[in-house]
Formats: C-alpha cells, sequence, structure tokens
C-alpha cells in the first residue's frame, strides 16, 4: 500500500472519537518500532519527521524507510513533516515523497500565519498532500528550538476558527496548555478551548506534546475533539533508557544490534500502549 495523506483516517477520527498517533521517526529502530506496533494493532498512524531528523537521517533514506513500512504492513500510513519552517522544506517533502506536511508559522502573527499557510495549502492540495497548520505557542523543546512556558500563548478560539476557514488546513495544531518534551509536573490542559474550536471547523484538533500526558486528560481531550496526537521525547527515553541498561549491564558489548533490538522493543511497547490509548487499534 503507498503512502496515504491524513485525510484517509483523520475525518473517521474525528467522526468516531477517537485519535491517530503521530509517532516521529528519529532513525530505523523507530520506523520499525512504529509499524511493528501498529501492524499488531491493526492501527492507522502517521510518521513524523521533523527538520532535524531529516537533516541526521538523509529525505531519500527517510522516504525509503517509510515507503518499505507502508508496503509491509497494507496499513494507511502518512509521512508527515512535522513543525516545517518554510514553504521550500514543504514543497522539498513533497516533491521528495511525503504524503502531509505540516506548516508552522505560529511564531508569525496571525495575518501572516494564515498567508503563509495558505500557499503551502494550495500547493499541497495540488499533490494529493494534506496539511496541519499551527495557532498559539506550544512550550517546551523541538529540535534546538526552546519555548518558555511563561512564554508560551493559547490559542484563541475564535482567531483559532478564522484561521481554518481562511486556510482549509486538514487539521489544526492549537496551543492548549501540553509542551514539548517531558513534563515537571501535571499539564493543565484547556479542553474548553479544543471543544469551541473542534465544535466549530469539520477538521480534527491536534495535541502536540503528548508525552506524558496522563491518561484520563488524552481521553479527555478526544472527546473533546482532537484527533490526532503526537508523541516523541516518550520514545526516545524508552529508546535511551534500554540502551543504557544492556549496557550497564555489560560493558563489553559493542555490536549495536545487541542493544538496539531492546531499545526497539521498547518503543514498540509504548507505542502500543499509546495506540490503545487513542482508540485508533482496529480502526485501521
Amino acid at each position: 500500500m503507498p503512502l496515504v495523506s491524513m485525510n484517509e483516517f483523520l475525518p473517521k477520527a474525528k467522526a468516531n472519537k477517537f485519535a491517530v498517533g503521530q509517532f516521529n521517526m528519529n532513525n530505523l529502530e523507530f520506523a520499525q518500532a512504529t509499524v511493528e506496533a501498529a501492524m499488531e494493532e491493526n492501527s492507522p498512524f502517521i510518521y513524523g519527521v521533523s527538520e532535524g531528523a531529516l537533516k541526521y537521517m538523509g529525505i531519500e533514506f527517510t522516504v525509503a524507510m517509510a515507503q518499505a513500512a507502508a508496503k509491509k504492513s497494507g496499513l494507511p500510513i502518512a509521512l508527515h513533516l512535522d513543525h516545517g519552517s518554510t514553504f521550500e522544506v514543504a514543497m522539498k517533502c513533497i516533491r521528495a515523497g511525503f504524503s502531509s506536511v505540516m506548516f508552522d508559522g505560529s511564531h508569525y502573527g496571525l495575518e501572516e500565519n494564515i498567508a503563509l499557510t495558505k500557499e503551502v495549502v494550495k500547493a499541497a492540495r495540488a499533490m494529493g498532500v494534506s496539511v496541519e497548520g499551527e495557532l498559539g505557542t506550544i512550550g517546551g523543546v523541538e529540535d534546538d528550538l526552546s519555548v518558555d512556558e511563561a512564554d508560551a500563548t493559547m490559542a484563541k478560539p475564535d482567531e483559532a476558527i478564522r484561521f481554518y476557514e481562511e486556510t482549509g488546513v486538514d487539521c489544526l495544531a492549537i496551543a492548549v496548555g501540553t509542551a514539548h518534551g517531558m513534563y515537571k509536573g501535571e499539564p493543565k490542559i484547556h479542553y474548553d478551548i479544543i471543544q469551541k474550536v473542534a465544535d466549530a471547523i469539520p477538521v480534527p484538533v491536534v495535541l502536540h506534546g503528548g508525552s506524558g500526558v496522563p491518561d484520563e486528560a488524552i481521553r479527555l481531550s478526544i472527546q473533546a475533539g482532537v484527533g490526532k496526537i503526537n508523541v516523541n521525547t516518550e520514545n526516545q527515553v524508552a529508546c535511551t533508557n534500554a540502551i543504557r541498561e544492556v549496557l550497564a549491564a555489560n560493558g563489553e558489548v559493542f555490536d549495536p544490534r545487541k542493544y538496539m533490538t531492546p531499545a526497539r522493543n521498547a518503543m514498540k511497547a509504548v507505542i502500543q500502549e499509546k495506540i490503545r490509548l487513542f482508540g485508533s487499534n482496529n480502526q485501521a
């Protein structure tokens, strides 16, 4: 099965009150762990690839791994540019074979964010590629970008609704109290903002910073209208902890397969748990 746009499954997710997970691809083992978990759970999913990960893996290897996963699994899988910073980066990914892109213009003013996102949507739609937009500032760390919690700005529902109406994005990330990275305390999610926006637009709201969010908060967010949830840090932590355990137990290990196999298995367990929590199991 070829890679698909997020429109192959996000409308169903919103209509049936479940969420599809975006699990970031940082190397081969992340790619394998995700597709293996999804195959066992019969779930659609999204490979998220940040610009930093793209530089690390190379765009050709990234697309090839995602295409191999789609062919092997037969599942609806989207390959999605995460937090694309420019029109040019989005177009480069589309030309290389990405089936979905995010343009993150949240650091611009509303008018400029709308104008720039519209250009990405226009070009992507002509290629059958889905687009995610973002409004408000989500705290935490994403690649080299760090946003202090005090500087994070909640999305305003009326602006989010206008943003959708003028851009026509296929899903919309809004700042509602989550953050990239792991939490020091429990996040305070503004379910009222999610609900107001989700009730007014036909596409799902996206929850960034899904790592470490309590299960009940995830369930409430989905009920309020979230249809896509991003997870990256939790997998990175599981991967690194598994590697540390192997090397701590035997300092003579030098074969990467000896520590990357447990790392892959640890990530797979996290992803299966998230798929079930999001309710996307048996929805492929």
